[in-house]
Order: structure tokens, then sequence, then C-alpha cells
């Protein structure tokens, strides 16, 4: 693999879908990945990264994107309140509004500081109680409630159950997004992104099949 064969695959799966390859964003998943293959990545030409953890991104990105200033990093992982802040100034979006405490807090640093990341709401799909996010029927009420505090909700984001047809799930994001006037759909990675994309994801994640197996130590 590689992001070559990534970026072929992605192409082949927007053509069968009918879809422009443009309207597709891949987010290069970099966490847990040596700063050598992120850098080979970025060498290759690629600019859309996701990472899981703020403090793993303060780590690493600030000085990357002094060599490569149009590099973009988005947060697709969990966040905790406490760590909103540092996350606004790092990502030029957050993929992982689950909850309205959260909602609230970026909402208030966004006025405080004048700018935002773009924001895209975690659906639970599965209903799983392990998962973050809010649940299908919660969603409406929350994308109102998030638009309500000026966030810039740009889209929906969710992680199917790993052991569901995925496409169900992808089609049902796709639904809730529709009935709110959302167009961002981020949703797909390495194992079920052409779904992803047949059903009308906008940004896919895909970790280890660009940049090779994580050595978690």
């Amino acid at each position: 693999m590689g992001l070559a064969d990534i970026q072929s695959q992605v192409a082949q799966a927007c053509l069968d879908a009918g879809r422009a390859v443009t309207d597709v964003h891949l987010l290069a998943v970099s966490k847990v990945q040596p700063n050598e293959r992120v850098k080979a990545v970025l060498d290759e030409g690629h600019r859309l990264f996701g990472e899981n953890k703020v403090q793993e991104a303060d780590g690493k990105w600030p000085e990357f994107q002094q060599e490569f200033p149009e590099a973009q990093v988005h947060l697709i992982g969990p966040l905790q309140t406490n760590k909103a802040r540092q996350a606004m100034g790092l990502f030029a979006a957050i993929h992982s509004v689950d909850r309205p405490k959260l909602a609230k807090t970026l909402a208030r640093l966004a006025q405080e500081t004048g700018s935002c990341p773009d924001v895209f709401l975690q659906i639970n799909t599965g209903e799983e109680p392990q998962k973050a996010g809010v649940l299908p029927e919660e969603a409406d009420v929350f994308v109102a409630e998030c638009r309500a505090l000026d966030l810039p909700v740009k889209g929906l984001m969710c992680i199917p159950p790993v052991n569901e047809e995925p496409s169900l799930h992808f089609a049902l994001l796709a639904k809730i997004a529709k009935r709110n006037d959302l167009t961002g759909l981020s949703m797909g990675m390495s194992s079920d992104f052409a779904s992803a994309i047949a059903q009308g994801a906008t940004h896919i994640r895909v970790g280890s099949a660009i940049f090779g197996a994580r050595d978690y130590g």
C-alpha cells in the first residue's frame, strides 16, 4: 500500500459512484506514526491529515507546519473540554463534537478568540453505549443547538460498529445530514471507504494503509 495506491483506490471508488474525486477529502491519519513517515507523506505532496489526540498533534504539527504551512490537521478523536482551547489553535476542523457541553465550550472560546475550526457532529449510529456521539433520534436537536451557538457546523461524523454492515450506517448518517441541510459526511476508513464514498462521504480517514502498521511500542 501507500499514498499513491490509496489515492488510486479513492479515485476508482469516486468513478464507480459517479462522483468527482475532488469531492472527497482523504485524511491521512498520522496518529502514533513516526515523524519520518509523516514527513515522507508530506514530501509526496499530501496536505490533509487526521490526529486522534490533542497532545500528540501539538507535539509534531506546529513544527511540520513551519516547513509545510499549507498542511491542515483535523481532530478525529475524542476531545475533552479541558483541551478545547488548545485544540482550537491546532486544528482546521474538529470531527468529534459529540455532546452539548463540548459544543458550548467551543462556542464560548470562539466568541473569545474570534475564530473557530470547522465542526462535524458525531452521531452514534450504532447506539453503542461505550461509543461517543449523540443518538440518531437526538441528532436534529443537536444540530439545531450547535447552529444556535453560531458554531460552523459543516457536517456529521460516524464510526460504525465493527460487526455490522457499515453501508447501513453511512446511509443513515447521509439521511440525517440531508434533512438538516448539511453537506459534510466524515465517514469511512481503510476497510470501508469505497462504501462510504458510494453513500456520499466527503471526508474519509485512512491511516496504516498509507503509512504502514502503527508501532504502539
